[in-house]
């Protein structure tokens, strides 16, 4: 079953219309607000070169859980 999200405003114009698939795929700074300063410096500290290298960092998820679990328990 195809996935549809309106993800216009987390990506920089030229990647709006790339599917999910894709967008795991294309560099870090596709995402609105990340410079190619920024893509650059994930890379060299964490070698994160795509979308989907930052969304599997262990690093990444640790401390999106720990925010979700401290929200979830406000």
């Amino acid at each position: 079953m195809p996935v549809l999200a309106d993800l216009d405003k987390l990506l920089d114009k030229q990647y709006e219309n790339t599917d999910l698939k894709g967008l795991l795929n294309a560099p870090v700074d596709a995402i609105a607000g990340i410079s190619e300063g920024d893509a650059e410096a994930l890379k060299k500290a964490f070698n994160i070169k795509t979308i989907g290298d930052l969304g599997h960092n262990k690093y990444i998820q640790a401390a999106a859980a720990i925010v979700r679990l401290a929200d979830a328990s406000k």
